[in-house]
């Protein structure tokens, strides 16, 4: 009977110790550079479906589901933006985002085409 009762505690622990490291997984904050997009993309459909717009602030991941919000704080600055997920990309490893212009330019110079930053989902 004590040992069937270990075995319970332990499979309870393995399994919210599973749950607590991938909901905190999608929460971290993480760094890496953001770029901009060239306007040449103003007007063309994104990954979403979207008609793409340089002015409004949105941007490209890989990972993060449409519709995310993300705060994005430039590294060098502390300057912040939200932008809204809803394309794909950047295909480049050493970025995880491409923001619209209008969002890079609210953060960062549009004269530098990369910024370090950090970056975390936000409700």
């Amino acid at each position: 009977m004590m040992k069937r009762f270990i075995l319970v505690i332990i499979m309870m622990i393995s399994t919210l110790g599973v749950y607590s490291f991938t909901s905190n997984a999608l929460d971290a904050k993480k760094t890496s550079y953001a770029s901009y997009y060239h306007d040449k993309f103003n007007g063309r459909k994104t990954a979403s479906g979207e008609i793409f717009d340089n002015s409004k602030f949105t941007a490209a991941n890989r990972t993060l589901p449409f519709g995310t919000n993300v705060k994005v704080t430039n590294l060098k600055n502390g300057k912040e933006v939200i932008v809204r997920i809803n394309d794909r990309g950047p295909y480049h490893s050493s970025r995880s985002l491409d923001m619209s212009k209008a969002a890079f330019d609210e953060i960062g110079d549009i004269n530098h085409g990369t910024i370090p930053v950090e970056y975390e989902i936000v409700d």
